[in-house]
């Protein structure tokens, strides 16, 4: 194996030409925007959200389907934000994401992403994410994000 290879897979300048000085140049807080861009909210209930989306171009992979990284920050973002419908005054911290991948989402393709709390305690939130094809209602991914509540201080 050719580790120089490597290198230079994991160092490329992204496509263009242009190089790490223009992404470094972009705005802070720009993750969560670049993926949500385009999330419709269908439904808020306490423990409960489900949104729809199309999926645009700027978050497929190279085998030209959803990014895993962007499936992964979905279920950060929209299972994050299922904890504030239970009346939690902070989403917390990540301590664990898992997700599933089962099948494949295309550029334009209409996914429907659910989030359900599962338990919501004083230190500790548990909620799954279930990423569809809205118009088969095939599963694309399931996830499980565990989150650590900031726990006041009795001090």
């Amino acid at each position: 194996m050719d580790l120089e290879l490597v290198r230079k897979y994991l160092e490329k300048d992204i496509e263009g030409g242009q190089n790490a000085t223009t992404i470094d140049g972009l705005p802070n807080r720009f993750f969560d925007p670049f993926v949500m861009q385009g999330l419709r909210v269908d439904l808020v209930e306490p423990g409960r959200i489900i949104c729809s989306m199309n999926v645009p171009p700027r978050l497929l992979n190279t085998g030209n389907f959803l990014h895993g990284g962007a499936t992964a920050a979905l279920v950060d973002i929209v299972g994050s934000a299922v904890i504030f419908t239970v009346g939690a005054p902070l989403t917390g911290v990540s301590v664990e994401i898992n997700v599933s991948y089962l099948d494949a989402a295309y550029v334009g393709e209409e996914i429907e992403i659910e989030a359900k709390t599962l338990r919501i305690g004083k230190a500790i939130a548990v909620v799954s994410v279930e990423l569809r094809k809205k118009k088969t209602g095939k599963i694309i991914a399931q996830g499980r994000h565990t989150k650590y509540l900031a726990v006041s201080s009795k001090m």
